[in-house]
């Protein structure tokens, strides 16, 4: 009877280990299946918002002009500031500096920079300051398309324009348009005049200081202007060429004997060519 009374026991206990488990069985096949519904809905949601960001980039694409022109407009633009165009290729030290400082993803981007765009919208939701962001693509969007305007809408266009752009020109014709139009300060509007107004010498015969100077020019032209402002354009040639030892372009020795010369030995010859 004792061996009897023993298996029930045990036959008993089984049987509430069974229950137990087939309950939490069921609250775990309940609980796969609220967590599959949420995984769901979280695929399909964002699937959505893909699809619409995909729609409301081709109705931008489609609506912004086409930058068929762009090589015209340059041509129109350096023609009014009396500058040379399409000019010499741009030589090699001042592109270098340039995407160093600018857009050091510029050739691989696809007209925008994610990343810094990524950083923008942070910046705006946390309260932060500019970060800036826009590439050579934008620049160039903004001083041919959209010369004067701001606001929200007119960013958007200039994003549209910057990918129109990179897939329409080359990156070197994009470099000899923007290195043509943009305003160096000082009344200089193109590298040309930019080149030979600040060091009475041609952009292919700039030395990586020099090269250095104008490329910083181009974010506040005015503010960095060497002729006025030495000591801030002094300051400004350091970053710049920090971001040429940054991005591998120069080694620490030539960046350093890069800026051995004072700002007025390399302004010297100031006043043309």
């Amino acid at each position: 009877m004792r061996y009897v009374a023993l298996a029930m026991g045990i036959d008993g206990l089984t049987r509430r280990w069974q229950r137990r488990y087939d309950q939490a069985d069921q609250g775990n096949e309940r609980q796969s299946r609220r967590r599959r519904r949420w995984v769901w809905r979280a695929v399909r949601g964002l699937a959505a918002v893909l699809i619409a960001l995909v729609m409301a980039a081709g109705i931008i694409l489609t609506v912004t002009p086409s930058v068929a022109t762009a090589w015209s407009i340059a041509r129109e633009q350096a023609d009014s500031h009396h500058s040379a165009f399409p000019g010499p290729a741009v030589p090699h030290r001042f592109a270098a500096a340039l995407i160093a400082t600018e857009d050091h993803r510029f050739g691989s981007e696809p007209g925008v920079d994610p990343y810094a765009i990524a950083r923008v919208l942070l910046a705006g939701l946390t309260g932060g300051g500019d970060q800036g962001g826009a590439t050579l693509y934008q620049q160039l969007a903004k001083v041919l398309y959209t010369p004067g305007r701001g606001g929200i809408p007119t960013e958007i266009e200039q994003i549209a324009l910057a990918i129109k752009l990179k897939y329409s020109y080359s990156d070197a014709q994009i470099l000899r348009m923007y290195s043509a139009v943009v305003y160096f300060g000082h009344g200089f509007y193109g590298l040309a005049a930019a080149s030979c107004g600040y060091f009475g010498r041609p952009p292919g015969k700039l030395s990586w200081s020099q090269a250095a100077l104008l490329a910083g020019l181009v974010q506040a032209p005015s503010a960095y202007d060497p002729l006025q402002f030495p000591r801030l354009a002094r300051a400004r040639e350091r970053h710049v060429i920090g971001r040429l030892a940054a991005t591998g372009v120069l080694t620490g020795h030539r960046a350093k004997a890069a800026l051995a010369a004072s700002i007025a030995r390399l302004t010297r010859g100031a006043g043309g060519c």
